[in-house]
């Protein structure tokens, strides 16, 4: 008998990885166009920005009639209001061809056009016709906005909807075709070459002979790689014969960007991967040897930086260590990320009122509690206190698919529960995500900077997850210690700087840059042009013909827009007031396609989400203001806080936010 030759340098798990990783490239393949009905699974290359708005129109969530709210103002079961029924009733997938003049109303159904002149819906059970006329008696008094889904209310032209590296499930196709998109690029699959080696391998479906076993392992190992992202390359099995076998790798690392070979690694006479790996010089075996049960003849080698791999014959040991070292890989090959879990527990994070009479299933983001939090009530037997998550309703209602996709998880609400409490403590079924929550979280006022910048940090691997609350609710939610940090833009009236005021000793003010806050209006449009900002407004503000768009409640341009109103001459709210987007690029998106005449937004949405039937837009300078974070001292030390902060200052990325029209102190 031949002596068997022996390890030679047997090393831990860790300083086997390190070598590996640092002897291949983890780089995504590559990319490739596929349309979305190939899309399922795949990973997302680049970011998806969308080119229109969802909803595209202002559109009816009921069977109703479409009325002006105002007409509707004191309407009670017992004291109705009457308003005329016009004719020609609002079908969905078609144009109204009337208009709702003050005492009017027009029958619509559920998906119709908004017709012009109407504001709100009223229900079909809150109305009915009076008999013999073409009366309608409204027994329900509604406010502007109710029943209606306005145009770009869950996607607006121009915002970044999906990222890259997002895993392509259901709810992410959802949202490409609801964005009218037919292709996207992803990273294209890593193509694994597996070929099992040795003279007692026999396919499946073979008869069974004397010494021989059927080669499990190809199987075994084709399915992990596609559960990992790859595309599985199957090369069949080859003897125990080394010119065979070196002509065999020779065509996998032609084609093949990850080679696995099953057996053959633990240096025995008859084992040839190991000698045929060895020759290998680009720059060849990184280890061979690990100090792991099973696995422990494990080799990792590459070629030119693709992975060549010596998984371990017996199928346990090789299923163990293809998860331990190769899956982890393959997902980087494929742009992927960890694999999710399915349930998390967590503490709900503000009151949730339900409907008596239905189960409901709430879409919630999880975050992690603030530690002070999770120890608040640690001495108290069963209070379930250390679960380290927050749960956070996403919103948006039934018609929204962004809430969908952004969501982490769900809960579900039992019927006969009318309110959830705040801090309930409740089990979050997962939707396919990992149950780590982000490593930053950001709750506050939206940026297309901060977009930017996010996408970036996720492009670097980080997690991330934005809450577009407002500056206010951020600050609230930066002081509770419920996020990484706030984005603001707060002006202090009694000292006209930004931010700083609004920060007490539980936060730090981390500087970002300035943003041109101005009036956004259609280019050529006589009442804004040539006039100055407070001119325009005081013309417009009460003119019935001129349609501004709104900020949400709490934004830092929603209190701006307020404070230029109180300012100007003239009374009462402009048309329009009622409605309000949600970021600047919906302002801008409202503006370019007419349903809106004007509104504030800063410089760098009005070039971003127009096409060439979308009308150019005019800007007004109002003011700079600046665009800040606050974190919690409590966070400032945490890794994903320390990258961010590293990140804002590099050149190349503060170039980049220049471009795109920010105003950045030189350092």
């Amino acid at each position: 008998m031949t002596e068997q030759e022996q390890f030679l340098d047997v090393i831990d798990r860790d300083e086997a990885e390190r070598r590996f990783h640092a002897a291949i490239r983890l780089e995504p393949c590559g990319e490739e166009r596929v349309p979305i009905d190939e899309a399922l699974g795949r990973v997302l290359a680049r970011h998806v920005v969308a080119a229109v708005d969802v909803p595209s129109f202002d559109r009816s969530n009921y069977d109703g009639y479409a009325v002006r709210a105002a007409d509707t103002y004191g309407a009670a079961e017992e004291t109705p209001r009457r308003l005329r029924l016009l004719d020609e009733p609002v079908v969905t997938g078609g144009m109204p061809r009337v208009e709702v003049v003050p005492g009017t109303a027009v029958a619509i159904a559920t998906g119709g056009m908004l017709p012009r002149g109407a504001d709100a819906i009223v229900m079909v059970e809150h109305a009915e016709a009076a008999a013999g006329t073409r009366d309608l008696l409204v027994r329900r008094a509604i406010a502007a906005g109710h029943g209606v889904s306005f145009a770009g209310t869950d996607i607006a032209a121009g915002e970044t909807v999906l990222f890259a590296g997002t895993v392509l499930t259901s709810r992410e196709t959802g949202v490409l075709a609801a964005i009218g998109a037919r292709h996207v690029l992803v990273f294209r699959r890593p193509r694994v070459a597996i070929l099992s080696t040795g003279d007692e391998i026999i396919p499946p479906g073979e008869p069974m002979q004397p010494g021989k076993v059927y080669d499990s392992n190809a199987r075994i190992l084709a399915d992990a790689v596609r559960e990992s992202g790859g595309e599985p390359v199957s090369l069949g099995t080859v003897s125990d014969d080394a010119a065979l076998l070196r002509a065999r790798l020779d065509t996998a690392l032609q084609d093949a960007d990850v080679v696995l070979l099953s057996g053959g690694t633990s240096k025995g006479q008859g084992d040839l991967c190991y000698r045929v790996v060895a020759e290998l010089t680009e720059p060849g075996i990184a280890a061979h040897g690990v100090a792991l049960k099973p696995g422990k003849p494990i080799c990792l080698a590459s070629h030119g930086g693709r992975p060549v791999v010596i998984l371990p014959g017996f199928p346990t040991s090789a299923v163990f260590t293809f998860h331990e070292f190769v899956a982890p890989v393959i997902r980087k090959l494929a742009g992927r990320p960890d694999d999710a879990r399915a349930t998390a527990p967590a503490k709900l994070a503000v009151k949730v009122n339900s409907e008596i009479g239905r189960t409901e299933y709430l879409l919630v983001g999880l975050i992690e509690r603030p530690a002070t939090d999770r120890t608040t009530q640690s001495q108290i037997p069963n209070s379930k206190s250390q679960i380290p998550l927050l749960a956070f309703p996403m919103g948006k209602g039934s018609g929204s698919v962004t809430a969908f996709s952004r969501a982490d998880g769900f809960i579900a609400i039992d019927r006969y529960t009318e309110i959830v409490p705040a801090g309930t403590h409740v089990d979050v079924t997962l939707l396919g995500r990992d149950l780590r929550p982000a490593d930053l979280v950001v709750i506050g006022s939206h940026c297309i900077g901060l977009d930017y910048l996010l996408g970036e940090m996720q492009r670097r691997g980080w997690r991330t997850k934005l809450l577009a609350v407002g500056s206010t609710a951020g600050l609230e939610a930066a002081r509770r210690g419920e996020c990484d940090f706030a984005g603001i833009h707060l002006l202090d009236p009694a000292t006209s700087e930004y931010n700083r005021p609004f920060v007490d000793e539980r936060l730090e003010l981390v500087r970002g840059y300035g943003r041109r806050q101005g009036i956004v209006y259609r280019a050529g449009d006589r009442r804004f042009e040539g006039r100055s900002p407070q001119e325009a407004i005081s013309a417009v503000r009460n003119d019935p013909q001129c349609v501004m768009i709104n900020r949400n409640r709490g934004s830092g341009t929603r209190i701006l827009i307020d404070r230029l109103l109180s300012d100007a001459p003239g009374d009462g709210e402009p048309r329009g007031y009622s409605v309000q987007a949600r970021n600047h690029n919906a302002v801008a998106a409202a503006i370019r396609q007419g349903r809106a005449d004007w509104g504030v937004a800063i410089e760098g949405v009005v070039q971003r989400g127009a096409n060439e039937r979308d009308a150019a837009l005019g800007f007004q300078f109002l003011l700079d203001e600046q665009y800040d974070f606050a974190v919690p001292s409590a966070r400032s030390q945490r890794p994903a806080v320390l990258a961010f902060l590293r990140l804002l200052e590099e050149p190349a990325i503060r170039e980049h936010l220049r471009r795109l029209g920010f105003i950045l102190a030189e350092r």
